[in-house]
C-alpha cells in the first residue's frame, strides 16, 4: 500500500476501520470493509504475478478498480487504489516499464489520474460520462497532464445516453492509435458495468454486447502491442438485475470468445442524436489538444 499511498492516509484508514467510522458520507469504512479493500489489492497483484511470471497472458481481478483512491484520500466507496498498486508493484518486482491504464467506468478515475498526472511511464485513457453531470466533477479533455507527464492524461468524457456505437468510435480513434504508438508492456482495463443504460448510478448507453466488444477490442489490441498481456479488472455496477450479464459480457470478450448469447434484461433505449456529434467533437478537440506529443493525433 505504501507504494502509492501516504502512511498518514493509510494508518487513518485502519484507525477508522477499528472504529467503523466512515471515511467520508460516501465511503462507509469498517473492518470488513477493509479486509475486503486488501483483498481486492492482493487479487489485482496476483494477477500481475500471473501475467509476469508466464503463468498467463490475460488475468482477471474482480471486484477491484478502486479508482477514485488517491495518494493521500479516498471517496466514491474506493479506499486504496489496487490499479496503482498493481502498476508500482510491477515496476518494482519485474521488467516492467510503461504500462496502459483504459478506464472504462461510468465514472472518472480521478485518483488514478492524479497519481499519474506527472508520469509519462502511464497512459491513463478514460472514457467516462460527461464530468458536468456526474461525480468526481473532473476528467475534462482539456486535463491532459503536467509537467513530463503532460499527454499520458488523456480524458474522452460522452455526453449521457451514449450507446454502443459511439462507444466503439471512441475506442477506436483514440484508445487503438495511441496503444500502438505507446507500446505499453501491459494494458489494464479497470471499469464494470456501470455504464450499462440500465445502471442506477449513471446515465451511458452501453449494452451488454456493447461490454463484450469492448473488452474484445482491449483483447485485440494487446495482442498487437504487448504480446497480449492485458488484466481486466471488472468492479463497478449498481443494478444487480443487469452486473452478472455485463461482467459476463467483460469476461467473454477478454478471455477471447468470438460470440455471446445473452439476453437484455431490459429494452435498450435509443441513442439521442446529438451525441454521436458531440463525440466527434470531443475527439477531434482531444487530438488537436495532444498532437504535438502524439504522432497518431497528426
Amino acid at each position: 500500500l505504501l507504494m502509492v499511498h501516504n502512511e498518514r492516509y493509510v494508518n487513518l484508514i485502519f484507525r477508522l476501520a477499528e472504529e467503523r467510522k466512515p471515511y467520508d458520507i460516501e465511503t462507509p469504512v469498517s473492518p470488513e470493509i477493509l479486509e475486503a479493500a486488501l483483498l481486492v489489492v492482493g487479487g489485482s497483484i496476483t494477477c500481475g504475478k500471473a501475467v509476469f511470471e508466464g503463468k498467463a497472458k490475460r488475468a482477471i481481478s474482480l471486484g477491484g478498480g478502486y479508482h477514485h483512491a488517491g495518494r493521500n484520500y479516498g471517496g466514491g466507496f474506493c479506499l486504496f487504489n489496487d490499479v496503482a498498486v498493481l502498476v508500482e508493484y510491477l515496476r518494482c518486482n519485474y521488467d516492467v516499464n510503461r504500462f496502459l491504464i483504459l478506464d472504462y467506468d461510468v465514472h472518472f478515475g480521478n485518483g488514478t489520474s492524479d497519481i499519474y498526472y506527472r508520469d509519462p511511464s502511464v497512459l491513463y485513457i478514460s472514457l467516462h460520462q460527461d464530468p458536468r453531470t456526474l461525480y468526481p466533477g473532473t476528467g475534462f479533455v482539456w486535463q491532459v497532464g503536467e509537467d513530463a507527464g503532460e499527454g499520458y492524461n488523456v480524458n474522452v468524457p460522452l455526453p449521457p445516453g451514449t450507446g454502443d456505437d459511439t462507444y466503439l468510435y471512441a475506442l477506436e480513434k483514440v484508445f487503438v492509435p495511441l496503444a500502438e504508438e505507446f507500446q505499453p508492456d501491459i494494458v489494464i482495463a479497470n471499469g464494470g458495468s456501470d455504464a450499462h443504460f440500465a445502471d442506477m448510478l449513471g446515465d451511458l448507453g452501453l449494452t451488454v454486447n456493447g461490454f463484450f466488444r469492448l473488452s474484445r477490442l482491449i483483447r485485440e489490441t494487446s495482442n498487437k502491442v504487448c504480446d497480449g498481456k492485458f488484466i481486466l479488472i471488472p468492479g463497478s455496477g449498481y443494478n444487480p438485475k443487469v452486473l452478472p450479464f455485463c461482467w459476463y459480457a467483460l469476461v467473454a470478450g477478454a478471455i477471447g470468445l468470438e460470440e455471446i448469447n445473452v439476453k437484455e434484461p431490459y429494452t435498450p433505449p435509443v441513442e439521442p442524436a446529438f451525441c454521436r456529434k458531440k463525440v466527434e467533437e470531443t475527439v477531434a478537440e482531444l487530438k488537436g489538444l495532444l498532437k504535438k506529443k502524439w504522432k497518431c493525433f497528426r
